[in-house]
């Protein structure tokens, strides 16, 4: 049975989300250089078959006259492994039912910036597509300067169209999503070794917003003295707000040969949904070639209005047409309350000028808190990954 990576990734993580975060860690070029290519593998792995996932990416960057810049994105990830379900663990077991899944994907996206006196205007396209989800997206961002270059402002709009095909119904029509938001932030610099970042983003998604996989599960009483447990399509609202609060500060040391980056990262939305982000990262020079870079970072998040392990202990009654306008419920792990840590570290090497090579590890563990869930839902993971930067 086909499933899409976007059930299986931890947090809500979306495959595009996903790849865009691994090729953030890719190496980048130096402000001086005119051209840039960047290649990056990287594998997830979640511990007892769980999910797998083993993403290329090769980015290409060219600066042309004017002010311009141009880049490039091409993403492949192919998908392999199990996900919960969202049924109840089997009575006398802890292990929550599993489903395999196994998906590719690919993705591109591209960007194209210009420099004008203070400000700097990019706009971007990108388009993903798996054998039952397509989505487009495109963004408009400005950074200006200020205050002699000490003060830069930053504003920015994106948005995405998704088509998802269900399984709820016959022939598997594919329904629509719609996703809009909205970002305003400020970095100071306070002084030559100090910068402060402030964000604020505002999103809104409407239309199909559940998992056409996950389901719900409610003992039901067919026959008079007779239950049985029958299981339903979850059923989410059909729009989402959200709101993100964002602080970092950076700070270099030199008499260490080293700098400190931490950030804070307060998420809500109208699901209910409260989240808090801390991550901490150090970055070591050694020598005139290796860096070395370890963090952490810390996730911990309530639980959405309508979670429910299951609906026997609620007066819910499920349909098998998910109802945007009925009552909402989901089973799906990663709405539940849960506590996340990742620690690891990142290696770069910078051989010569023109060339530079990173490695990373991370150790991801995430945890239920809710007394209910069991811990079988959640997953642990190893990621791994290795990319190179030629630069002209």
């Amino acid at each position: 049975m086909h499933r899409s990576l976007r059930l299986s990734l931890p947090s809500g993580l979306n495959a595009l989300s996903l790849s865009l975060i691994l090729l953030g860690a890719m190496p980048r070029p130096s402000a001086r250089a005119e051209g840039s290519l960047s290649y990056n593998f990287e594998d997830y792995s979640e511990t007892a078959g769980r999910v797998g996932v083993h993403t290329m990416g090769i980015m290409a960057k060219q600066d042309l006259p004017d002010g311009i810049k141009f880049g490039v994105t091409a993403i492949n990830d192919a998908i392999a492994g199990a996900t919960p379900t969202g049924e109840p663990a089997p009575a006398g077991s802890d292990q929550v039912p599993l489903a395999e899944l196994h998906d590719h994907r690919k993705a591109w996206e591209t960007d194209l910036s210009r420099q004008f006196d203070r400000v700097n205007v990019s706009v971007g396209y990108a388009d993903s597509r798996e054998h039952d989800y397509i989505s487009k997206g495109w963004s408009l961002n400005t950074l200006t300067d200020f205050n002699q270059k000490n003060t830069t402002l930053l504003f920015g709009l994106a948005g995405h169209d998704d088509n998802a095909e269900t399984f709820y119904d016959f022939p598997h029509i594919y329904v629509k999503r719609h996703a809009y938001s909205s970002i305003v932030g400020v970095t100071q610099l306070l002084d030559p070794r100090t910068s402060v970042t402030f964000n604020v983003t505002w999103s809104r998604d409407v239309g199909y917003l559940s998992d056409q996989y996950k389901v719900v599960e409610k003992t039901v009483e067919l026959v008079p003295g007779s239950f049985f447990p029958l299981i339903f399509p979850e059923n989410r609202p059909s729009e989402r707000n959200s709101g993100v609060a964002y602080a970092s500060i950076n700070r270099a040391y030199p008499i260490l040969n080293g700098a400190l980056e931490a950030s804070y990262r307060f998420y809500a939305d109208t699901y209910g949904v409260k989240a808090n982000t801390l991550e901490i990262k150090w970055l070591q020079k050694l020598g005139h070639d290796f860096t070395l870079a370890p963090d952490l970072r810390l996730h911990e998040q309530g639980a959405a209005s309508f979670y429910h392990y299951d609906l026997n202990t609620t007066n819910i009654l499920p349909t098998y047409t998910p109802d945007p306008s009925g009552p909402a419920y989901s089973s799906d792990y990663r709405l539940s309350k849960l506590l996340a840590t990742t620690y690891g570290l990142n290696v770069a090497w910078k051989p010569r000028d023109w060339l530079k090579v990173s490695l990373d590890y991370s150790r991801y563990n995430m945890h239920g808190r809710d007394g209910k869930t069991p811990q079988s839902a959640y997953p642990d993971a190893n990621i791994y990954s290795a990319g190179a930067t030629l630069s002209w």
